[in-house]
């Protein structure tokens, strides 16, 4: 058995053991290596008996052109940065009017891996990623099978264009778009978080100031009832009353100025999103930069009319399969059914028929099925578009019986 794992079978380079030394798979035109394969082993756990394990041969595959982000950190690295902390252990002064965001750092990336595995006791790192990966191409439907042979896939086109990718394009104004509206709300944010705790600090005073007013009235109060003799309880009774009605005043002042507090705060935690929102933004905006890749506009007017013949040839050939060839090739593709279509011969132009002579194979059962689709073409008796029909007959014999029997009745 040959497959691949999926992702949630393994974490990591770590998940394999006995991993060897990596060595190249696939090089570009240029001569870099953009694959690489090394031989490991895994142990993959079995649910129906638990704690044991298949150990299994893995031809692990690391693609260098594809990186994926690696979720452990550094081992000098304890814990991860804050948004606005900055490598060196200085924060971004985000509540400055005159901050500007910048990206955030890009976050560690490691090569994607494709684990290979099988349950072969010995296998080659190379020749088991290339068992695997063969299967790709081959996993297509049938009409492909006809298509690419015909070079459908072949571009005839030749002049090129650069234009806009426009999948990137449309991503990347939706980005920008959304970049704006957050510098737009962190400014916005800002200036009500400053409005806000100046307001703060105002009614803090204002309420410093009223209390202390308020208190040293009553303790003038207090002196001037001391002063003419009232008695101590009556005293008291007075100055808790007069204390109460002080307190209420003071209570409506913190109320407006608490207020202030938490409205300050509010914007604060807003401007603070949205300043963390644009680094995440314009780290999203560098990233797709990275992954862009030139587009062109072709010239495929060529294309356009050849696709039309090759599908038209394609579709032929199925009708000849489907019409006139044994049973036993009702799903033959192309590859099969090109020795009969290249079969050389030689063709015989008469005033009411065409006859067409085939040289025979050097195989008795390919023989035998050039005579069955001779004699099957002979049945149906088609017609060229001028009237004349069309006849089949293998080099060495004459027309089949079925055509003589037809001319001795008539």
């Amino acid at each position: 058995m040959v497959t691949v794992l999926r992702t949630d079978q393994y974490s990591g380079l770590e998940s394999f053991r006995e991993v060897g030394e990596f060595v190249p798979l696939r090089i570009d035109r240029e001569g870099k290596v953009i694959r690489e394969v090394a031989l490991a082993r895994f142990g993959l756990p079995l649910p129906e008996h638990p704690g044991q394990e298949l150990e299994l041969r893995v031809a692990l595959i690391r693609d260098l052109s594809r990186h994926v982000a690696c979720e452990e950190r550094p081992d000098d690295e304890d814990r991860p940065l804050r948004w606005d902390e900055k490598p060196d252990g200085t924060h971004e002064y985000w509540l400055d009017e005159a901050w500007k965001a910048t990206p955030l750092p890009a976050p560690p990336t490691v090569p994607k891996l494709i684990p290979i595995v099988t349950t072969a006791p010995e296998a080659g790192a190379i020749e088991l990623a290339q068992t695997y990966t063969r299967r790709w191409p081959a996993q297509e439907n049938a009409i492909r099978d006809w298509l690419i042979p015909l070079g459908i896939d072949v571009n005839h086109g030749f002049a090129k264009t650069p234009v806009i990718n426009s999948e990137i394009a449309k991503k990347r104004e939706a980005l920008q778009r959304r970049l704006d509206n957050v510098r737009r709300w962190a400014g916005g944010a800002r200036k009500r978080m400053h409005s806000a705790s100046k307001l703060y600090r105002k009614r803090c005073q204002l309420t410093k100031e009223r209390a202390d007013a308020l208190y040293r009235v009553l303790n003038s109060h207090q002196v001037e009832l001391e002063r003419q003799g009232m008695e101590n309880f009556q005293l008291r009774q007075t100055i808790k009353e007069e204390k109460a009605v002080a307190d209420t005043e003071i209570e409506q002042y913190q109320q407006r100025q608490w207020k202030a507090y938490h409205t300050s705060n509010t914007e604060f935690a807003k401007c603070e999103k949205y300043c963390r929102q644009q680094r995440e933004l314009l780290r999203a905006i560098e990233n797709l930069a990275q992954q862009e890749r030139d587009m062109y506009e072709l010239d495929n007017r060529k294309d356009q009319i050849m696709t039309v013949c090759k599908v038209a040839l394609a579709n032929v050939g199925m009708w000849v399969r489907d019409h006139y060839f044994p049973v036993e090739y009702a799903h033959a593709s192309w590859h099969r059914l090109q020795v009969f279509f290249q079969l050389p011969g030689r063709i015989f132009w008469g005033t009411e028929k065409v006859e067409v002579e085939l040289k025979r194979f050097n195989d008795c059962a390919l023989n035998r099925d050039l005579e069955a689709l001779c004699e099957k073409v002979v049945q149906e008796q088609p017609r060229l578009p001028d009237g004349r029909r069309l006849l089949f007959r293998v080099q060495g014999t004459g027309i089949l019986r079925l055509d003589a029997q037809a001319q001795a009745v008539a």
